[in-house]
């Protein structure tokens, strides 16, 4: 045991505990030890380093303990004034206290008259835990020392030293030598930062270690996210229910993973990862989402394209992204007039694709001739009227744009400055424009545009939209039957267009835009003169290539 410098002494008020150094900075002992925190000094001292004198200390973390002797969460960590220079604890693999034959477990703790600390050898009794909490523990023998006051918050360690528990109960006397411990996998609940210590079956240290690196990356970049989803999605629609009440937070949710789903580990990670590294699939929270979580686009997409076998044929293509990979769905080779029933069929098996819970982003990837193309007034379904555009956040990209490796550089470019506060006010292009294209280029180059707004519709802006198209804008707007003449004169309904969505997207992040301009169209198809109201005919093109990480789904082996 003098090699065991991480077990510690712990003073507080008039109560004397134990407690383990699991850190440089960090011991963990009963939360019962140091109740008396918020009054009174907490010191800790080192038994068998008694150089380093006594080390003051707070309490970082406590588990929820209410002060009854049955209430749960009795654990507390303690942050110390300063690193100690000692190797911590090591744990043992969860349930280790229980194997076949029994192990004699040894506890070091600090019994009335004992300062340097003492000894006690005890069994864990087989069967379940006792109210899902705690391992029962008798006495090795009858004789020796019994688990008395100044116990509490011992590590229970097997031979070789290594941490099954903590003793949180004490039962000693001449004729009653039994006490209680936390297994560690219930210390892990109440604080998730044991998780990462704690060997867990089926996984490496390398493995919880990268993900509990991606929850502090999270932490340290300020990512928030829905961890009830996260959850929903790795353990799958078949997987144990989200707990009462859900997760408060990020590495609540992985260590709960780790400890009752151990399976769904890589899953969480992996979907963890995702959103780390393409922040364009976050938003920022609309209106009505719950402030401090963040959107994680799970895009669905339709990419049609001429096939080259004649002017009336053409490929479509649909696919949906998981875990940042595209899941191809369906292929075919079409007349133009049987492309909207294929599409019908295909998004509601795209949507089967997606993890549980996800938020689906339907993105039309387009020939150019086909960007004005009602794509959001087309029906769910046969048997369903509602229009797309009405069901799902729906986008539009320019196919050329979205294969050209030069424009998804700076479109990537442009979302960073863009998250990071750049102005994102909209660039009215109006109907009949004098302005030649180049100089329109320029400015568009010049001013660093996000979002450009259009009073007519493609075909009658065709050399201005062109313009839009091939400038890395991430955000192009426009009415489909906006002004198709620019030889009028005074208003118009293309400048009403503009007018209103000036007013509408103002202090909309551009990342948002599918979710309003769902919004929008939702309003406007209830409105009781919808074929009038300005938002029933707006299209976005909105084009964020962080959300597509690949620029083509390989439906067909080259191979084959």
């Amino acid at each position: 045991m003098s090699r065991a410098a991480w077990h510690t002494r712990i003073e507080c008020g008039n109560d004397v505990g134990a407690g383990f150094l699991v850190s440089a900075r960090q011991v963990v002992t009963c939360a019962h030890v140091v109740a008396a925190s918020d009054t009174s000094a907490v010191s800790v001292s080192f038994p068998n380093h008694a150089a380093l004198g006594q080390v003051s200390a707070a309490v970082s973390v406590h588990g929820g303990w209410r002060g009854g002797g049955t209430d749960p969460g009795d654990l507390a960590v303690l942050e110390l004034e300063r690193e100690v220079p000692l190797t911590p604890a090591v744990f043992a693999p969860p349930g280790a206290e229980r194997d076949i034959p029994l192990p004699v477990l040894s506890a070091y703790g600090f019994p009335r008259g004992y300062d340097e600390g003492a000894l006690a050898q005890y069994r864990a009794v087989p069967g379940p835990l006792i109210a899902d909490e705690w391992v029962q523990v008798e006495a090795f023998s009858g004789h020796g020392q019994p688990l008395a006051d100044g116990f509490s918050g011992a590590a229970m360690t097997l031979a070789d030293g290594s941490v099954v528990g903590m003793v949180t109960a004490v039962a000693g006397g001449r004729d009653v030598r039994a006490g209680r411990m936390l297994p560690t996998e219930v210390m892990a609940r109440y604080w998730s930062g044991l998780s990462e210590l704690v060997p867990t079956p089926g996984h490496t240290r390398d493995q919880l270690r990268e993900l509990y690196d991606l929850v502090r990356r999270a932490e340290r970049e300020g990512v928030t996210c829905d961890h009830d989803r996260l959850y929903v999605d790795a353990v799958g629609a078949f997987g144990p229910s989200l707990p009462e009440g859900g997760f408060g937070s990020l590495a609540s949710a992985a260590a709960y993973v780790q400890w009752e789903v151990s399976e769904a580990v890589p899953r969480f990670a992996a979907r963890l990862r995702g959103l780390l590294d393409h922040p364009g699939c976050r938003s920022e929270p609309a209106p009505d989402v719950r402030p401090g979580h963040v959107t994680a686009w799970s895009p669905i997409v339709v990419e049609i394209d001429h096939s080259g076998v004649g002017p009336d044929q053409v490929t479509v293509e649909v696919s949906a992204y998981h875990d940042g990979q595209r899941r191809p769905v369906g292929t075919r080779r079409l007349p133009r007039s049987g492309v909207r029933a294929y599409v019908q069929e295909h998004i509601d098996e795209a949507v089967t694709q997606l993890a549980p819970g996800a938020d689906e982003l339907l993105a039309f990837v387009l020939p150019r001739g086909w960007l004005n193309e009602p794509v959001a007034r087309w029906e769910c379904g046969a048997d369903d009227p509602t229009p797309l555009g009405c069901a799902y956040p729906l986008v539009v990209a320019d196919r050329t744009r979205h294969r050209s490796g030069r424009l998804r550089h700076q479109l990537h470019k442009k979302w960073q400055k863009l998250e990071k506060g750049a102005t994102a006010s909209l660039h009215r292009i109006e109907c009949g424009t004098p302005e030649r294209p180049p100089t329109l280029r320029k400015r568009l180059w010049d001013d660093g545009t996000g979002l450009v707004g259009f009073a007519s519709p493609p075909d009658a802006a065709r050399e201005h939209f062109e313009v839009g198209l091939t400038v890395p804008v991430p955000v192009l707007l426009w009415p489909r039957a906006g002004c198709r003449e620019a030889g009028h004169e005074g208003p118009c309904d293309g400048g009403a267009f503009l007018d209103e969505l000036t007013a509408s997207v103002a202090g909309v992040p551009p990342a948002d835009l599918p979710h309003h301009v769902l919004s929008l169209r939702l309003t406007a198809d209830a409105d009781d003169e919808a074929d009038r109201h300005w938002a029933r005919d707006v299209q976005l093109l909105w084009d964020d290539p962080r959300c597509f990480p690949e620029t083509a789904a390989p439906l067909h082996s080259p191979v084959a």
